[in-house]
């Protein structure tokens, strides 16, 4: 979106990805992880004097504060946030780092009140990601689901396990062993198979319970 906008207006002259994730820490907490330092990422936006920071969602304001925090400074220059959903309720927090704008923004106590769900985070592992670690889908968490389904939260979890295993089942291989698999395990068809034609159903004769009509008609 940014390029295409940059391409119309000119507003975007550098645009740099921030790799940066919260995980749960084993005393209930939160730390942040990346692949590299935060300042080392945000070296991009040294000297920069108009800065936009934009993420998809502002939950506990963790990582948009993280960031905020760390950007180098410069004096005069223009900081401003964005994201496309937010709790009310951390919005303050950073907002007095940077101005802050939020596309839909949910009223209510964190997590008690609001929470948001990514389809893709019911069923794909990494929607929660904890420190030292495998990370887990939503799905695996039986007290949310219950709280987020309370009616139903059984079944959907049976069906999101289901969907989670679909799709992390590795892609069956190219060549004849993958068509062998395809088609429930048989091997190679022959040539005679390849060729023969399908057998015409046969047609019935003068008389027969094929051609006689319904009782009632």
């Amino acid at each position: 979106v940014a390029e295409r906008l940059h391409a119309r207006t000119g507003w975007f002259p550098v645009i740099a990805r921030v790799d940066l994730w919260r995980e749960e820490t084993d005393d209930g907490g939160y730390a942040l992880a990346g692949p590299a330092p935060l300042a080392e990422q945000l070296r991009v936006a040294a000297g920069a004097v108009s800065v936009a920071i934009v993420d998809d969602t502002v939950f506990s304001g963790l990582t948009m504060r993280a960031v905020l925090s760390a950007l180098p400074a410069r004096p005069g220059q223009r900081r401003r946030a964005f994201c496309l959903r937010a709790v009310a309720e951390s919005l303050p927090a950073v907002a007095a780092l940077a101005p802050v704008t939020a596309g839909v923004i949910a009223a209510g106590r964190l997590l008690d009140d609001v929470s948001f769900i990514n389809a893709s985070g019911l069923v794909r592992r990494g929607a929660i990601r904890r420190a030292g670690r495998p990370p887990l889908a939503f799905f695996e968490r039986p007290e949310w689901m219950a709280a987020w389904f309370p009616g139903d939260h059984a079944a959907i979890t049976a069906l999101c396990r289901r969907l989670c295993a679909r799709l992390s089942a590795p892609p069956p291989p190219r060549g004849p062993a993958g068509r062998a698999a395809r088609r429930g395990g048989r091997g190679p068809r022959t040539a005679r198979e390849r060729r023969a034609p399908a057998a015409r159903p046969a047609r019935p004769r003068p008389g027969s319970s094929a051609r006689r009509s319904t009782p009632g008609r």
